[in-house]
């Protein structure tokens, strides 16, 4: 049984020293399929580009920074509306009643008819699963999606005393992980520590997404001066997108992949890990970190 956004009831049988009956509350998992709308030759189309396993909720800024860190558009000002369920909301705006979000698991995003896309990127049908957003993906270079080396000019320096200080305030705002100990979360901080963006998700990469989405679509990227915390594994994914929004700082409470090692070497990324317990190592870009 659903309760608020992005929870829901269930009963449970808990057992230790005896067996008791009670009610537990879950993290929400519902897949949705994300449409593209574009002018192809002067005729509107429309054309399922990927499915993912996501909490709904926020599925605007979902869309939009999945369509972005994919290099399918490149500004906000490419958006005509948005549609969900076949509820119209504000161009660009991102802005889509919640209750009615729950009730459908489609959205459409429809390009302004001067917008040019590149069709093969449309070609690329994969399936996103909550746990791995690489999973079906073709190829490792398939991943390369426009996202430009960082040089000395994005590169701001943080105290490493304000990155241990980031995990225990991603945790405090971190609501429905709050009641069900289920969600990621990715979070964007400026460079004193204090917390600017928060979005929750059963998938991590979709957790991204929605808050890069968000400053997307506020017409706030590239986050030059900004740092990303994700509350699992960083992986090739998350330093990837990462990236795209020109982050470049990056901290993960849990460890990173070795691609995402290169990745963040090759394209000049600050990338931490191990995040906790007042200690953390450093893979890439120490110069930034002081």
């Amino acid at each position: 049984m659903k309760t608020a956004a992005g929870l829901s009831e269930t009963v449970v049988h808990r057992v230790g020293s005896g067996t008791t009956e009670s009610r537990d509350v879950l993290a929400v998992e519902e897949p949705l399929e994300i449409r593209v709308g574009f002018n192809d030759g002067g005729v509107h189309r429309h054309r399922a580009i990927s499915i993912t396993m996501r909490t709904p909720g926020d599925d605007a800024e979902l869309a939009v920074g999945f369509l972005f860190t994919e290099g399918i558009i490149q500004s906000a000002d490419q958006i005509e509306q948005i549609r969900h369920c076949g509820l119209k909301v504000g161009r660009a705006s991102g802005v889509i009643d919640r209750a009615g979000s729950l009730n459908s698991n489609t959205i459409r995003v429809d390009l302004r008819a001067d917008v040019e896309i590149d069709l093969k990127r449309l070609e690329r049908h994969f399936y996103t699963s909550s746990s791995c957003g690489v999973c079906g993906k073709s190829s490792i270079e398939a991943l390369h999606t426009g996202a430009k080396r960082l040089t000395s000019v994005d590169e701001p320096s943080i105290d490493s005393s304000v990155i241990h200080t980031l995990p225990a305030i991603l945790r405090a705002s971190q609501n429905v992980f709050e009641h069900t100990g289920g969600l990621h979360a990715s979070a964007i901080f400026n460079l004193e520590g204090e917390l600017d963006i928060v979005r929750e998700d059963v998938g991590r990469h979709n957790a991204l997404d929605k808050v890069i989405g968000a400053k997307f679509t506020a017409g706030e990227t590239p986050l030059s001066d900004r740092v990303l915390l994700v509350s699992g594994r960083a992986s090739f994914e998350l330093v990837q997108k990462g990236l795209m929004a020109g982050i470049p700082i990056m901290a993960a409470v849990g460890a990173p992949s070795s691609l995402a090692v290169e990745l963040a070497q090759e394209f000049g990324m600050t990338l931490a890990g191990f995040v906790r317990d007042g200690r953390f190592n450093i893979y890439s870009g120490a110069e930034r970190i002081t």
